[in-house]
């Protein structure tokens, strides 16, 4: 069974025609508005961050922290991950291949049609890990369009509704080279600079233009606490 309850995603700003498709993208998968949004983030704030309620979906973001972020990454972002050996790639892995090679976890279901998201989260000792497919962007075959890993405070046992993930599919790494635990610097000198960089958190973002033509938007939001990576997110769609 699965339980829908309202969150909300949010991503770097984008060109308006572009940025105007994913937030309505956005608003689908997670049915949610504008006048439930100020709502959800008090309530979520509200929420301790090691807290983890039944069938928890991926965790939502302030709009706020990603004004401003303009695409300036000319390199292509998101197209690899890998959770130990078992490698993937943004939009041609499906949900059920990495259910299948990791041997545990549930596929959860939030919405209507191309009004959904599907994912699997998983925990182990203080990650957190949620492998994400639009309902659209993913397909039928819900291929992998975003993934995110977080470090909490407390022991992520809490997420009762996560999986325990096997230790042989850490670490999660996106593009080859990023990781929680890595210093600022580390990833600035794997990524370059940042299309936005704040203190706590530095987004990078890109916009670029397939051979068959069709429109690439990927993004990485990296979060750091004591000058390490605790927090990522990094996901890829492509539109025509």
């Amino acid at each position: 069974m699965t339980d829908v309850s309202d969150t909300q995603k949010l991503m770097p700003a984008l060109s308006t025609p572009r940025r105007d498709l994913l937030r309505r993208e956005i608003y689908r998968q997670f049915g949610v508005d504008g006048r439930k949004t100020l709502f959800l983030l008090l309530f979520l704030f509200a929420i301790p961050a090691g807290d983890c309620s039944a069938q928890t979906p991926p965790p939502p973001v302030n709009e706020h922290a990603f004004e401003r972020a303009p695409p300036t990454v000319v390199k292509r972002l998101a197209t690899r991950f890998s959770l130990g050996a078992f490698a993937g790639r943004f939009e041609e892995t499906r949900l059920g291949a990495v259910r299948e090679a990791v041997g545990e976890g549930t596929i959860r279901h939030q919405g209507d049609a191309g009004d959904s998201i599907y994912w699997l989260c998983y925990r182990r000792a203080q990650h957190r890990l949620w492998v994400v497919s639009s309902g659209e962007m993913g397909g039928p075959d819900h291929l992998v369009t975003e993934i995110v890993e977080e470090l909490t405070e407390k022991d992520a046992g809490a997420s009762a509704d996560c999986a325990i993930i096997p230790e042989k599919f850490s670490p999660v790494v996106l593009d080859s080279k990023l990781h929680l635990g890595m210093s600022r610097q580390e990833v600035i000198m794997a990524l370059g600079p940042p299309s936005k960089s704040e203190a706590a958190q530095i987004v990078y973002s890109h916009e670029g233009k397939l051979a068959d033509g069709f429109d690439e938007t990927a993004w990485l939001i990296l979060g750091f606490g004591e000058n390490k990576l605790v927090s990522m997110r990094g996901g890829k769609t492509t539109t025509n």
